[in-house]
């Protein structure tokens, strides 16, 4: 049984693209947890995730002034 020394070689450069590609699966894009935090909230910021309702704090702010001009015109009634 004769193996040719192309198709040894065509294996070899396969396996070593394929041992390639499987270490850079274990390769992490972030230098540190910082970074990665960085990026998470980012991303869920661009999402809306953190977005603050304003016009819920608007409201509270409205109820707020309201009942504190109503107890001010009992008050001096």
């Amino acid at each position: 049984m004769m193996i040719s020394r192309s198709s040894t070689q065509s294996e070899i450069l396969s396996l070593e693209a394929a041992a390639a590609a499987a270490r850079s699966g274990f390769a992490c894009v972030f230098s540190s947890s910082d970074e990665y935090e960085r990026a998470l909230i980012t991303e869920r910021r661009a999402r809306g995730r953190y977005a603050t309702s304003r016009s819920a704090w608007l409201m509270m702010a409205i109820i707020a002034l309201a009942i504190t001009i109503v107890a001010a015109v009992i008050y001096y009634m």
